[in-house]
């Protein structure tokens, strides 16, 4: 779920510690609350949606599913209860899943709609085997057309810097490992002390590192120049990280920059996503091609990141009205 946790969507409560005991009231839309179940029996092809929730949910935490994830899931699919009824899975057809996305106010909702109940049903065919025939199957997802990037320019991209730090050291080195190491928001968060290599001062390096085993493919090692040792000297006199290095929350490094970035004069939006995209470009324009940018910045080969790195080759090629090289403009 990208970049998620917007689109209007609300997280379930968690369900407590006890697994046959979930909470007695669950929201089944924004701001209202219906009744569940007192305690759970095993999931049957004839269990109600409120059961194969349940055991869905278990499901995806056993896997270490991200717990926004999972409440994103979980929340889209109260939904679906409270559209179609609290029906047995067995007794759920094509036209309920229609009548569902048919409420979707908008393409993206309807495309997360899908994702959850889709996900939810392949899951009851393939891995629980409670039913023979998924109802989502014959529904696809609507086409949303990746926003193309807006980096910053190189005058940009110094004022950024130059504000980040007067703003703070942790201002500074976060910036500039974003912006010069094309770090994401969630990946700088993750940083510990022992994931930086600091001793050759000429190439320091950066290791990207993810606790959860299904993301292990995005893990990487990356050269830094001698400014990220001034920067994180500073940083560790002012700050002292014992093991996290930026103990904040993710819409507080939104607001950093946000903040940065005023300060800076420049007037575009600026996110984290910004300076990853500004990193990219640059690489583009040094020569990198898909097969290295999406190494760099620990993406997956797949279709939509493959179209997304193009977008940054595209950005990073000269004007479509620059002259020809060796062409001679006339006098």
């Amino acid at each position: 779920m990208s970049q998620s946790g917007n689109n209007d969507k609300q997280r379930d409560e968690e369900t407590g510690g006890a697994a046959l005991q979930p909470r007695l009231f669950d929201e089944v839309a924004r701001g209202r609350h219906g009744p569940t179940l007192s305690s759970v029996g095993p999931l049957g092809p004839h269990s109600r949606l409120p059961v194969a929730r349940y055991w869905y949910r278990r499901h995806l935490e056993q896997a270490q599913h991200p717990a926004n994830t999972i409440s994103s899931y979980l929340y889209d699919l109260s939904i679906f209860e409270h559209v179609v009824g609290l029906k047995p899975i067995d007794e759920v057809t094509s036209r309920d899943v229609a009548h569902y996305l048919g409420e979707a106010n908008s393409r993206s909702t309807r495309k997360r709609r899908l994702t959850s109940v889709s996900g939810f049903f392949k899951w009851l065919v393939n891995s629980a085997r409670m039913l023979e025939k998924d109802p989502t199957e014959s529904f696809y997802p609507d086409h949303i057309p990746l926003k193309t990037p807006r980096p910053l320019f190189p005058t940009e991209q110094d004022a950024l810097m130059h504000s980040a730090r007067a703003d703070s050291t942790r201002s500074a080195i976060m910036c500039w490992l974003m912006l010069n190491l094309g770090l994401s928001r969630g990946e700088v968060l993750q940083l510990r002390r022992d994931h930086l290599d600091l001793a050759d001062p000429e190439t320091p390096l950066v290791y990207v590192f993810y606790d959860n085993a299904r993301w292990r493919d995005k893990e990487r090692k990356l050269q830094a120049t001698s400014e990220l040792i001034e920067l994180y000297h500073a940083f560790e006199r002012e700050y002292e990280p014992q093991d996290k290095l930026f103990v904040m929350l993710p819409q507080s490094v939104n607001k950093m920059t946000e903040r940065v970035a005023r300060n800076a004069g420049i007037s575009k939006h600026v996110s984290p996503q910004t300076l990853r995209d500004t990193y990219s470009v640059e690489r583009a324009k040094a020569g990198a091609g898909e097969e290295e940018l999406l190494s760099l910045l620990g993406l997956a080969d797949d279709p939509r990141n493959r179209m997304s790195v193009r977008r940054y080759i595209k950005l990073a090629s000269p004007a479509v009205n620059a002259p020809l090289t060796g062409e001679v403009k006339e006098p």
